[in-house]
């Protein structure tokens, strides 16, 4: 049976999901729009590009397989659902295709954001694991349901997660 805990960060009021299934886990962390804005413009991005980026719904994204068994898994197949629509992930190749033909946008910027997101797919071992930012193609502070799906061992595996919720354009200054 999956496990789902929520978590507010005291130091800084944004919410940490995490979902855990037989060793394997995935834990999403808001990211505020500022901070993937002021990310992607350090990287190069135009103000245009940064601000559709910001508010298209980032989390930080850390998938681990502490279990026994080989997992895979393809985030084109996750499924966004917000008042019963279901829609895709922003993925990389989203974005590639989305700033392909932008002059102004450099090869290095396009680069840096590829890298800075989760793989499309990936295979993880036991004891692998990796981080990298996933999008939603949210505004902020909406919510939606996340339903993923992974293959454990060979066999599928689909899961939600409810209550996503993309980080708000400011939170209220956290408890100290």
């Amino acid at each position: 049976m999956a496990e789902i805990t929520v978590e507010t960060g005291r130091n800084t009021g944004l919410r940490t999901w995490k979902w855990s299934h037989h060793g394997v886990s995935l834990r999403l962390v808001q990211r505020l729009p500022d901070q993937t804005r002021a990310y992607v413009m350090g990287k190069g991005f135009p103000r245009d590009a940064a601000d559709e980026l910001a508010t298209s719904c980032f989390f930080g994204s850390m998938f681990r397989n502490d279990g026994k068994l080989p997992m895979d898994f393809d985030l084109r197949e996750w499924k966004v659902v917000q008042n019963g629509k279901k829609n895709g992930m922003k993925v990389r190749e989203t974005w590639k295709q989305r700033y392909r033909e932008r002059d102004d946008i450099s090869d290095s910027a396009r680069i840096g954001l590829n890298w800075s997101l989760m793989p499309t797919v990936q295979h993880f071992e036991p004891g692998d694991y990796n981080w990298g930012m996933t999008v939603y193609g949210l505004p902020p502070g909406e919510k939606f349901d996340l339903h993923l799906k992974v293959v454990l061992d060979g066999k599928p595996l689909e899961a939600v997660i409810p209550g996503l919720q993309c980080a708000p354009e400011t939170v209220e200054k956290p408890v100290s």
